[in-house]
């Protein structure tokens, strides 16, 4: 006949004493330092907020009306609608004619554009062009001079709105 075995699996054993006093211990040693930490980090905070209120602004800097003109006519320029004029620009331009400075006067909202052309002609032909442009107005050639195999020019027109 067969013996009955029996078997405990869910049975009891006796773990030690010590060891849940010392993890509970461990953990309570953790919380403490956590607590001191966070403590520690809101006095410092309240200190350099506290400081920082007692800051006195800095001397306020001194600007000379020149360099205040000059930021004025900075911000200015860069306010105007360049893309107007190089677009502009752009559908004037002539394998005839080079461009050699573009002056903008944001005060009076005109351009001045100095060029070299190849002849006359390609210069009164690129002024024309200018005129029929979209974002340019009274476009006017202002001076021309002729040299060697070249004309030099200027055309002066109404930018930026004004």
């Amino acid at each position: 006949m067969m013996q009955k075995i029996h078997i405990d699996f869910g049975g009891t054993r006796r773990g030690s004493p010590w060891l849940g006093k010392l993890l509970l211990a461990v953990a309570a040693a953790i919380c403490l330092d956590a607590g001191l930490s966070y403590w520690s980090l809101a006095r410092s905070m309240r200190e350099n907020e506290a400081r920082l209120e007692r800051r006195a602004p800095g001397p306020a800097l001194k600007v000379s009306p020149q360099e205040l003109a000059a930021v004025r006519e900075t911000v200015q320029r860069l306010a105007l609608p360049w893309d107007e004029l190089f677009a502009a620009l752009e559908s004037a331009a002539s394998d005839k004619v080079a461009l050699t400075v573009i002056e903008p006067d944001a005060a009076k909202g005109t351009v001045m554009i100095s060029a070299d052309g190849k002849d006359y002609l390609a210069a009164l032909s690129y002024v024309s062009n200018l005129s029929h442009t979209e974002g340019l107005e009274r476009v006017q050639l202002v001076r021309h001079e002729q040299k060697e195999n070249a004309v030099s020019f200027a055309v002066s027109a109404a930018w930026g709105g004004k």
